[in-house]
Parts: structure tokens; C-alpha cells; sequence
């Protein structure tokens, strides 16, 4: 286990998973991921969250090491999602007296994640209380498995707060920040907020490497869609005295957390992050790539910022990440089969879907006999908010022309403006 000082009686538990190579079976990970997991000792010890099945074992060490032959009294579960609900099975049955801390919404679709009728027979084997009657139908082996859970339920809501001795946690809701049941918890006492999948990062925590790059590339591809959701979170949290975050990915943050949150802020507004171009080509023998290289040269010397993106040779998550970033772009793309080039389909459909918004655009079509690759981009861009189409839309033919040149200066200027 990483040795990671958060309080002195806050320990980390989490574990870091170096082999898995697609997050969500999408995302490339760079450099793997964490999943963290919390253990508070007080009067009543409380463990803050689970991992992912592939790493259970090494992280009940991890749990064991730091109760030293103590008892967990409380699970706290601020999230269902697989990887960090992978091991709520083995809570239970490790340890049978535990409480559950949650919500309604988490109680209501637990058992979609553990298998309560195989925990519950468990536990009931091992107290010599569970005898199989065949007059017993499945509806009363229901209800004794729902008793048996509710004994173990303690339901929060917005604002309620569990004092476990000299710590004491209150549970914020968080909607849709990014499953319906996702809840953080701030701890009153050392003011810490489990902030749940807020203020993740991709990559293991011996990763040295800026958080901002593969927070973001994280919070748009993953949290994105719900800005106005994360705007609520964010309202509730400002009433709060937080000097340190805990996420359920990336490090343990602890300083300048005024940069992350507003980080936070800016990308849930879809606000670009800094003024700068970003040129996007989809490009089939090289003329449009061509083209687009000569924008992206003339705009830097016009004293823009610009960065180039192939995208048949990048990631399109990272690209849309890109997208975020900066305030205004420009998409290069060849015409394909009287659409638009594949992997620039796919790019606007994923920008699309993470409610991409507020930005410039410019546009290059490319076609050698029918170009129809501007009204494609323009129809896909016409479904997303305030969106500036800047003009003059240019038309290549194959390849660059005088004409064509003569177009694109125009769409330098209009673009810088």
C-alpha cells in the first residue's frame, strides 16, 4: 500500500491498478488508475467507500493492516459504480455486524451490484440460523433478506450528519455528479470532503504527472454531460470550510484547492479554460492535413495559441478533452461518401453528447468532385448550444488552390478576431 498521510486518524486504504488499460472499456489509461477507499478511526470506525473487484484482496489488507484486529461499525457507500462498489460484498460478509450509511436511491439499487440472497444464506449458515424448508416459497426468503437489510440500513438525506466520537459527517446529495444515487460526505471535524468521483484524475498515485491534464481529460469525458448538475454541487460546497478533498481517483488534495474548484467551475459552465485555437483534421490522403497544417502555421504567426490534431491519430476522448480546453476551434475534413470522415463524425458525436457549447468554430471542407462536408459539420453543429459558425466556410478541391489560399486568410482573420 502507498503510504499516504492524510490525518492522524484518517488513514488511506485505497489501491492502485497498473494493469488495467481501458477505464469504462474506453478510456485509455495512461498511466492505470486508483480507486481510494478511506478508513476513519473514532469510537465508531468507518470505512469510506470500497474498490473494484479486481483489486478486493489487496485492499482487505490494506483494511486489516490499519483496523489491527479491530471491527468496522459503519460502511459509508457515496457511490454504486462497480469500481468502487466491487467490494461491498466482501465487506459483508467479513465482517456481518457492519452498517450500512447511505441514501434511499443506493439502498433501492444495491442489489442490482451484490448478491444480497448469497450474503444474507452466508450469515445465516454461519449463526446456525438459516434452515431450508421446502414449505418456504421465494417471497418469504425475499422478505427475510429485505429485513435483514434493513437492520443493517442507515438511510441519510440532504444536511444529516453521524457523529462517530470526535469526528462527525454530514452527507451532501449529489445527483447525477454522475449517477443518480452519488452522495459526498464532509467530515466537520478535520473539514475534509469525500468528494465522491468529483475531482478525480485518471492515473495511479505514484503517477508524477500535472493533475490538471487527466482531471480534465477525466471530468469531461466522464462527468461532462452534467454541468448544471455539478453547478448544484458546487453551491452546496462553497458553504462549506474545506481544507482538503478526497476523491474516489487521483490524489489527496490539499493545497490551492481554490485552483481546482474553480477549474471545476469553468469546465461545468462549458467555459473554455484558455484563449486559444485548437485545429481538428480528418484527412484521407494527406491534402487536408496539408491544409490544415498551413491554418494552424498562419494562426500562430498571427499570435494566436494552436495546437494540431490529427484525429485519426489521437484518442477522440482526448481530443474532445482538447475541445474543452480551448476557446475556439477549427475542424479540417475531408468530404466520405457524401458525409463527413469517420473519426470526425465520431469526435463531433461524443462533443455532442458531453454538451459541448459557447465556442467559435471555423470550418474546411474538403471534396473532390461533391464536397458536402461543411453542411454535415454545420447540421451536427446546429444541435448544440451557442455555437458562432465563423465565416468564410472554405472549400478545398482536392487541394489548396489560389482561390482556396485566398479563403482561408479569411478565415484566419475572422477566427483571431
Amino acid at each position: 500500500m502507498k503510504d499516504i498521510n492524510i490525518t492522524e486518524n484518517i488513514k488511506y486504504i485505497g489501491v492502485d491498478d497498473k494493469d488495467l488499460d481501458l477505464f469504462e472499456n474506453q478510456y485509455i489509461l495512461k498511466n492505470g488508475i486508483s480507486y481510494n477507499s478511506y478508513l476513519i478511526q473514532d469510537e465508531k470506525i468507518t470505512i469510506m467507500d470500497t474498490v473494484d473487484k479486481r483489486k478486493t484482496n489487496e485492499w482487505l489488507n490494506n483494511l486489516e493492516k490499519e483496523l489491527d484486529g479491530k471491527k468496522p461499525d459503519y460502511l459509508v457507500i457515496s457511490h454504486l459504480e462497480p469500481d468502487h462498489s466491487g467490494s461491498i460484498g466482501s465487506i459483508l460478509k467479513k465482517y456481518p455486524e457492519i452498517k450500512i450509511i447511505s441514501n434511499e436511491k443506493v439502498f433501492s439499487m444495491l442489489p442490482q451490484f451484490i448478491d444480497l440472497d448469497e450474503i444474507y444464506k452466508k450469515q445465516e449458515i454461519e449463526n446456525a440460523n438459516f434452515v431450508v424448508e421446502k414449505s418456504e416459497d421465494k417471497s418469504m426468503l425475499e422478505s427475510k433478506i429485505q429485513n435483514w437489510l434493513d437492520e443493517k440500513k442507515i438511510v441519510v438525506k440532504e444536511g444529516d450528519t453521524i457523529n462517530l466520537g470526535k469526528h462527525t459527517l454530514q452527507f451532501i446529495m449529489a445527483p447525477m455528479v454522475h449517477w443518480p444515487e452519488v452522495m459526498m460526505t464532509y467530515e466537520q471535524t478535520e473539514k475534509i470532503l469525500f468528494s465522491a468521483d468529483a475531482f478525480g484524475k485518471f492515473g495511479t498515485l505514484d503517477t508524477d504527472e500535472p493533475w490538471i491534464d487527466e482531471s480534465r481529460r477525466y471530468f469531461i469525458n466522464i462527468v461532462g454531460k452534467y454541468g448544471m448538475q455539478v453547478q448544484n454541487v458546487l453551491k452546496k460546497a462553497s458553504s462549506l470550510d474545506i481544507r482538503m478533498i478526497c476523491a474516489l481517483h487521483g490524489p489527496i488534495l490539499k493545497e490551492n484547492l481554490g485552483y481546482y474548484i474553480n477549474l471545476y467551475d469553468t469546465w461545468s459552465k462549458y467555459e473554455p479554460e484558455e484563449e486559444g485555437i485548437l485545429v481538428v483534421c480528418g484527412s484521407l490522403h494527406g491534402n487536408t492535413y496539408e491544409a490544415a497544417k498551413k491554418l494552424a502555421n498562419d494562426l500562430e504567426e498571427k499570435g494566436n495559441t494552436v495546437k494540431l490534431v490529427d484525429i485519426s491519430r489521437t484518442p477522440i476522448p482526448d481530443v474532445v478533452s482538447d475541445a474543452f480546453k480551448y476557446s475556439k476551434l477549427c475542424i479540417a475534413c475531408v468530404t466520405y461518401n457524401m458525409n463527413i470522415f469517420p473519426a470526425m463524425n465520431s469526435f463531433l458525436h461524443l462533443l455532442r453528447e458531453k454538451n459541448y457549447q459557447n465556442r467559435k468554430i471555423g470550418i474546411i471542407e474538403n471534396g473532390s468532385w461533391a464536397p458536402n462536408a461543411a453542411k454535415v459539420i454545420k447540421d451536427m453543429l446546429s444541435t448544440m448550444k451557442n455555437i458562432e459558425i465563423v465565416e468564410p466556410v472554405v472549400t478545398i478541391k482536392t487541394r489548396l488552390s489560389k482561390e482556396s489560399e485566398e479563403k482561408m486568410k479569411g478565415l484566419e482573420d475572422a477566427i483571431s478576431k
